[in-house]
């Protein structure tokens, strides 16, 4: 069924060609019209001319289009589909990692959560919210899917700014349960029911069973899980490969590991001791698979991984990279597309994770956070499966976060440096309160390309 589809960030070629590849593996979306928009007409014309030599040569039934003109790309637009950045990303991601632990705060990570989260999210935020307001006034009936991170403070700051608005944060972290469940569980994937629910970057399984017999299998899972990670190879031992061969795949996965030597490698975890300490403790299991869920938590510091975190965004920073720029294929590698299908043919599937606002799905959370459940997807959009109650302890740590994200999303739409500096005070990573003001005019001088509006 045609449609149109525009690609806001086109340019990249991780997230054009992966993108334009699964919708070309679609039969359901044939016809369709692929409009590809981005602020650097270089970069989107080399994807273009890609994608038009692999329509070419493959016979697809599909258009492809280019432009830098928002207004013109969303013109009649069915999906908007968005994954951009703002400025040197590494650059950024450094600069948000170092600088508050420079004044003292201990944060693992530094992209989604604790003060780094915060200032990505301050970046971000404005040109999303720019991109979403073009939408409501050209193609109000769209729907709007977005990559980008920090999603739970995107997602919860554009539906606040644009009650109504058909937008879906889309993660692939859940797919992680794919990649090691079947090896801990020595059974196939498609034979157990998953369901995880929290906030993006910090969910957990909750109910896990057997397809066929409806048996709880959540503590066959948490038992061999702990087992699992206790002997697992971290991402230490795969840096230790690059380092030995020189070579690494861009794309993660069984063909990076294999490339590396480490076939026997089920998964190529990051922070093991986080993950067997949350079990420990809380009887459950994280769905993260790159130190995200540590972002959130103040006690994180004491029990994470740092050498295997560290060495993982070193990995990561060198693969994306490299020249080796992935090629299109008709291999699906994201959800979107599934999503737009069922949405097409009202299929009323259930997706396994989506970023939408709460109402209600997660009870004793506000309706307005957005939070990671599944959802159902027919010709109405998406609807949030009702979860219900979540473990107590479990649940606290998320509502340790939820101000923070409320902050954060005043600060964006006030434009107010005093709202930034309480979010970052709410923070739970923020362990110290006198430099928090300094810190904060440090960040805005030395990113004030993006963060000059607060005042």
């Amino acid at each position: 069924m045609a449609q149109k589809i525009v690609l806001v960030g086109a340019g990249s070629a991780q997230f054009g060609v992966g993108t334009i590849g699964d919708i070309f593996s679609s039969k359901i979306l044939a016809g369709s019209e692929i409009c590809l928009h981005d602020n650097n007409p270089e970069t989107m014309e080399s994807v273009r001319e890609q994608a038009e030599k692999f329509r070419l040569s493959h016979q697809l039934d599909f258009t492809i289009t280019a432009t830098t003109d928002r207004k013109r790309a969303f013109k009649n637009a069915d999906f908007i589909i968005i994954s951009i950045e703002v400025g040197d990303r590494f650059k950024l991601w450094d600069e948000d990692w170092k600088i508050p632990q420079q004044y003292g705060i201990h944060q693992v990570y530094g992209e989604n959560g604790g003060p780094g989260g915060v200032f990505h999210a301050l970046r971000i935020i404005p040109p999303i919210l720019d991109i979403c307001g073009d939408a409501q006034t050209i193609c109000p009936d769209s729907h709007l899917f977005c990559y980008s991170n920090p999603m739970t403070a995107i997602t919860t700051a554009v539906h606040r700014a644009y009650p109504g608005i058909k937008f879906t944060g889309l993660c692939h972290e859940i797919a992680s349960l794919e990649r090691y469940l079947p090896k801990i569980m020595d059974r196939k994937f498609e034979d157990m029911e998953l369901t995880a629910a929290g906030l993006n970057h910090f969910s957990c399984v909750v109910e896990a069973k057997d397809k066929k017999t409806g048996k709880n299998i959540y503590p066959e899972i948490m038992k061999k899980a702990y087992e699992f990670f206790a002997t697992e190879p971290g991402y230490s031992d795969v840096f230790e490969k690059y380092k030995q061969t020189g070579k690494v795949m861009w794309t993660e996965g069984a063909k990076s590991r294999a490339q590396l030597g480490i076939e026997n490698s089920a998964f190529d975890w990051a922070d093991r001791k986080l993950f067997k300490f949350v079990m420990e403790n809380y009887n459950l299991l994280p769905i993260t698979v790159d130190s995200h869920f540590g972002e959130y938590l103040s006690w994180a510091w004491e029990v994470a991984d740092h050498q295997g975190i560290v060495d993982f965004y070193d990995f990561y920073r060198i693969a994306l990279g490299q020249e080796n720029r992935p090629e299109i294929s008709l291999e699906v590698h994201e959800r979107v597309v599934a999503i737009m299908e069922g949405i097409v043919t009202n299929s009323g599937y259930l997706e396994s994770a989506v970023n939408i606002p709460n109402n209600g799905y997660i009870n004793d959370l506000p309706s307005w956070i957005a939070v990671e459940v599944p959802a159902t997807v027919s010709k109405a959009g998406l609807v949030g499966k009702k979860i219900g109650d979540l473990p107590k302890g479990y649940l606290a740590l998320l509502r340790n976060y939820v101000g923070v994200y409320d902050l954060t999303a005043e600060a964006v739409l006030h434009k107010s440096k005093d709202f930034v500096i309480q979010a970052l005070l709410a923070n739970p990573v923020v362990n110290r309160a006198l430099p928090i003001r300094e810190m904060v005019d440090r960040m805005i001088r030395q990113q004030s390309r993006w963060l000059g509006y607060l005042k």
